[in-house]
């Protein structure tokens, strides 16, 4: 009991790791928060600061929900304390301690859990993602729709009620933190993947 809820305070205290501030503040850049979008993930990163920064900002979100997992399976927790892992880790992202509760939208975070609960998951709902990426160029709508469907490539994969019921929250919660976003897409004003040149 006490190293499952160690486990889920560390999980969440990395989520809270803003990788896209920590990031721009290395590179020089303007805080996320205040600019573009004012979001801190790694798509207004690539707006502000091009795709380089972007790129590092996605691998400290996506590792922020990865490592966690994979350290619950190495010490081989239950179903329900991975889901824990996993809930915290993108709370952690959503609403860090360090950052003043201001956080991103998860969606590489919740990718990273889902690489790390079980890769095949991962990899279809990174699948999706670029997909749609690559056919309409609008990351929140990418997110949106893969999201969607992640509940059922749980389900497909590893079709636990509690780990189903992780993934229902994790994408509950990242569709209430596009609601911006889907009100955007609803009235065609939402911005297409453009990056600085770098």
């Amino acid at each position: 009991m006490i190293i499952s809820i160690l486990l889920i305070a560390a999980a969440y205290l990395l989520g809270s790791v803003s990788s896209a501030i920590i990031v721009c503040r290395m590179m020089g850049l303007p805080d996320p928060r205040t600019q573009g979008s004012n979001n801190p993930g790694a798509t207004n990163v690539l707006r502000i600061g091009g795709k380089k920064p972007a790129a590092i900002a996605l691998l400290g979100d996506s590792l922020k929900g990865l490592l966690p997992m994979l350290l619950g399976h190495a010490v081989g927790v239950a179903p329900a304390v991975l889901a824990g892992i996993g809930l915290a880790a993108f709370i952690g992202h959503l609403y860090p301690v360090f950052f003043g509760f201001r956080g991103g939208k998860g969606v590489a975070t919740a990718l990273g859990v889902q690489f790390g609960l079980y890769w095949p998951i991962g990899l279809g709902v990174a699948a999706i993602w670029l997909f749609v990426a690559k056919v309409l160029k609008i990351s929140s709508l990418s997110g949106l729709i893969s999201m969607a469907l992640a509940p059922a490539i749980v389900w497909a994969f590893w079709p636990d009620r509690v780990l189903i019921g992780m993934q229902l929250i994790i994408t509950g919660l990242l569709i209430w933190r596009h609601r911006g976003n889907i009100r955007n897409l609803l009235t065609g004003k939402e911005e297409r993947l453009v990056s600085k040149p770098d």
